[in-house]
């Protein structure tokens, strides 16, 4: 491959992997299974994957993909696609195709559509799905950047290194949890609140309730790399590498020993929320939501009436969004006043344009976290609260 003999499209995507392995000091290259790509709908994007195709490439090991967003949806948002944005959204969806990209545009693949078993070595990039397949399902990745997921998945190879190696995923600060978890929202404020703590280094839990669902286990994993950069974690007697804390550890010491309680909770929770008020808009879906959690959200829905003024929003995959309609779930969430979307994030230039200056109110740090900077300020709640704020038009 590096040789040319397969194109120049793959020799360039084997010398990033080459590149990659030298700076990390690999012995070698491993092959890969499985393969994620987190592009979305950026120039630099479309450009980078243009030139692997001018040079023939193609993906030997088709990846999932990230949200972009479907034009097709941009009416329910209330708006026209600006010219520039459609014919870039175009180029973006046409060349991920012809290099063999599978379109979910979907950020919780780990969940439905591409979900590793133990052990097996692959190339995930995202935030939430890097640490969800190391920690959750004991398969094995790096924190892998776009391109460098989308040249493994033309080569099939990636360079050992890093947490394909079993050493490396040995935890080194004990975290204590003391605070009382009952729901997604309690994960997500304890991965937040445990991030700004551990720094960079590997986290083992103890003290969680023995049975977190995938949607607490997501909602965890997604916070740890809003607040910080954690790319694996273990939970002693939950996930597949931490039957105990002789295993997790590695038989060595923990470096640092930290305690998260209700009060670390409460503090971080108020830090990250702007104060309550009115709202323009309700917001749920970062990471995408599960059918479970859209099902939470039609139930509290159900013959009522989103307040007018008030827009509601549910993004999730399309395959989520398709059960929806099958359970009756979408009939209700839509017969409420609100919408399930699916292929998009509120990281996009739709969003950007239709809320900037505007408040909403999420369940999700993470989308508080992205928006801030695009001028959408959040109120950050328990959805049930966030459900309840939609019908009175603020909290």
């Amino acid at each position: 491959m590096l040789e040319g003999k397969f194109g120049e499209g793959v020799a360039e995507a084997m010398r990033i992997q080459v590149a990659l392995g030298e700076a990390f000091n690999a012995e070698r290259m491993v092959e890969v299974s499985r393969t994620h790509v987190a592009f979305g709908v950026m120039e630099s994007d479309v450009w980078f994957v243009d030139m692997l195709l001018k040079g023939g490439a193609s993906c030997r090991v088709p990846p999932t993909s990230n949200p972009i967003y479907d034009e097709k949806y941009l009416s329910k948002i209330g708006q026209r696609a600006v010219k520039a944005d459609s014919l870039l959204l175009q180029s973006a969806h046409n060349a991920y195709k012809k290099i063999g990209i599978n379109l979910t545009y979907n950020c919780t693949p780990y969940l439905e559509a591409n979900v590793p078993r133990f052990g097996e070595i692959t190339a995930y990039s995202e935030s939430s799905a890097t640490v969800y397949v190391n920690s959750v399902c004991g398969a094995k990745t790096n924190r892998e950047s776009a391109n460098s997921a989308l040249a493994a998945a033309i080569t099939g190879r990636v360079p050992l290194y890093g947490l394909l190696l079993d050493k490396n995923r040995k935890g080194e600060t004990l975290v204590s949890v003391e605070a009382t978890l009952r729901d997604d929202f309690d994960y997500h404020l304890l991965g937040y609140s445990a991030s700004k703590k551990i720094g960079f280094r590997m986290p083992v839990f103890t003290g969680i309730p023995s049975r977190p669902s995938p949607e607490e286990l997501t909602s965890l994993g997604a916070q740890l790399n809003t607040g910080g950069a954690v790319s694996m974690f273990h939970m002693v007697g939950v996930t597949p590498e931490a039957p105990d804390l002789e295993t997790a550890f590695g038989g060595r010491s923990p470096a640092e020993t930290l305690t998260v309680t209700d009060a670390d909770l409460q503090k971080l929770h108020q830090s990250i929320s702007r104060k309550d008020g009115k709202i323009d808009f309700a917001m749920f879906g970062c990471p995408h939501y599960s059918l479970n959690q859209v099902r939470n959200v039609a139930r509290l829905l159900e013959g009522k009436r989103i307040r007018k003024n008030v827009e509601l929003w549910v993004l999730t995959s399309v395959h989520t969004r398709e059960l929806a309609r099958r359970m009756g779930y979408l009939g209700i969430i839509e017969r409420a006043g609100g919408h399930i979307m699916a292929d998009t994030c509120p990281d996009m230039p739709c969003w950007y344009r239709r809320y900037d200056g505007k408040v909403g109110i999420t369940d999700s740090p993470k989308a508080a976290y992205y928006t801030v900077r695009r001028g959408i300020d959040y109120i950050v709640k328990r959805m049930p609260e966030c459900i309840e704020a939609a019908l009175k038009g603020g909290c």
